[in-house]
């Protein structure tokens, strides 16, 4: 089986000035991040960074988020992105089941290795662009197998985190199948990489696939504010977009408000959500394409299916699948149903992950004789996925996970809260909206205007405040007296 850093070692060295990606108004070649992939495996080495080992990455979309990837990866070892707003308690569980050998965090935000400082966790400040400080490890309780090459973090069903381990062939997979599988993915494209790079979709589809791909990257921290997101697509011409829709319809709000209208786009890839099939001509009017839109999930790598090109595609669909993927049709209960049936989505494949990070207890939950769980509802016809409904409990808001029990524990941490349930509400903008109802302590009151620490959902260490009013995808905390209701 072949590894992402032997594949991508040949790319960058093979052709040293040739575009490999946009930062901060200037295009970098090859041989640029070549050299920050050298320069980091230095450091990492140093620290006692060595096979089977994690790093934790705190840091935004930015070069070194990928020269961290191969450089640990050319040590045998895995990367770790997390969410540094996730909250201080949060992040700090999840940490704690990574078994993480140290963490790289954005070099600006001081207080993120203080507190994990306070934690015992050993952390090193990084530059967007680098370098990586020098530091000392904490090595690993015990050593993973080489083949995984990134962890992504999300909720299980209890509440506690787990955690998602990526192998080199899944990653591998999974990002050749998609550019066989889309059109548009070819050497000569640039992609905007602009999604979160703790989320698969865009660390894999937006980050790793350009790599392997010879394709292009324009990398942003943030696709917000959306304005400087249109000036950047327009300052690296880029010509794709992969997005989420909550993400779209920001760039489309910030046109219809006067700015930059894209000038080169002629292909956008949604995921992540249900799409709005009404988006698409608005997004063709607008950002300059319609939209393809797909399905994944984190624990396929991401990606299952897509609609492959604008002749072929079926608006209302998530196309269909990629090269690799067996598929079943089952019900609530895993009996086995007709191909035509609506139903669970059950996949087999070499994209899907073998299981939980250590956790055997979810890993059980949902896979099955060499077979995934989804947890979709859905219905093929002629090969092309509808989407139904979701059997699990997520929440999903633009087109990123929100669980429950992550903001059930986050309003726990509030000294006045007793209780609290998290649900997901209809709207229109996002699809969904978090919905919290808590119970107080006893000899506490409910104001008229919530404490902000409820509105945050957790004012930890790792979190900025918003600057008034609810965070976007979140629903005013509502206070009922005795038990809340059920989740």
């Amino acid at each position: 089986m072949d590894r992402l850093e032997r594949v991508l070692k040949g790319k960058l060295e093979d052709s040293p000035g040739a575009s490999c990606y946009w930062w901060m108004g200037n295009w970098r070649g090859r041989g640029d991040l070549a050299d920050l992939v050298l320069k980091s495996r230095r450091v990492l080495e140093e620290s006692g960074f060595r096979e089977g080992m994690r790093l934790g990455i705190l840091m935004p979309n930015c070069p070194m988020v990928l020269a961290l990837s191969i450089a640990c990866w050319s040590l045998g070892g895995a990367v770790a992105p997390m969410n540094a707003r996730s909250g201080a308690e949060a992040l700090l569980r999840t940490i704690s089941i990574l078994d993480l050998h140290g963490v790289a965090y954005v070099e600006d935000r001081p207080e993120i290795g203080e507190a994990l400082s306070r934690a015992g966790m050993p952390s090193a400040p990084c530059g967007l662009e680098g370098p990586l400080r020098p530091f000392t490890g904490r090595g690993a309780s015990e050593l993973d197998d080489p083949d995984t090459a990134v962890v992504f973090s999300t909720s299980g069903t209890t509440g506690l985190p787990k955690a998602v381990p990526i192998s080199h062939g899944n990653i591998l997979n999974n990002v050749t199948s998609s550019i066989e599988h889309v059109e548009f993915l070819r050497p000569g494209e640039v992609m905007l990489n602009a999604l979160p790079n703790f989320h698969t979709l865009g660390y894999s589809v937006s980050g790793i696939l350009p790599l392997v791909g010879d394709i292009a990257q324009a990398i942003l921290p943030s696709f917000v504010p959306a304005d400087s997101a249109l000036s950047a697509i327009n300052a690296a011409k880029v010509t794709g977009i992969v997005a989420v829709p909550t993400m779209l319809s920001m760039l489309m709000g910030a046109v219809l408000r006067g700015g930059e209208r894209p000038e080169g786009v002629s292909f956008i890839i949604s995921g992540g959500d249900k799409l709005n099939v009404d988006m698409d001509r608005r997004c063709q009017e607008l950002l300059g394409a319609p939209i393809l839109e797909g399905y994944g999930l984190t624990e396929c790598s991401p990606v299952v299916s897509i609609n492959p090109s604008y002749d072929s595609r079926r608006l209302g669909t998530v196309g269909t699948m990629i090269r690799g993927y067996e598929h079943q049709i089952r019900d609530l209960e895993g009996n086995l149903l007709d191909d035509a049936s609506e139903g669970v989505l059950w996949l087999k494949g070499p994209s899907i992950t073998r299981g939980y990070f250590r956790d055997p207890v979810n890993t059980a939950a949902r896979f099955k004789d060499g077979w995934f769980d989804t947890g979709d509802v859905v219905r093929i016809q002629d090969g092309y996925i509808t989407v139904l409904d979701r059997a699990t409990d997520i929440i999903i808001v633009g087109g990123f996970n929100v669980y429950p029990q992550e903001v059930e524990m986050a309003l726990m941490e509030h000294p006045a809260v007793s209780q609290a349930v998290a649900v997901g509400e209809s709207n229109s903008m996002t699809g969904q909206v978090v919905k919290a109802f808590v119970v107080l302590k006893e000899g506490q009151e409910a104001s008229p205007r919530p404490d902000n620490r409820l509105r945050q959902g957790e004012a930890g260490a790792f979190q900025g405040a918003p600057k008034g009013g609810h965070p976007k995808g979140a629903a005013p905390v509502q206070h009922r007296q005795g038990e809340p209701q059920s989740a």
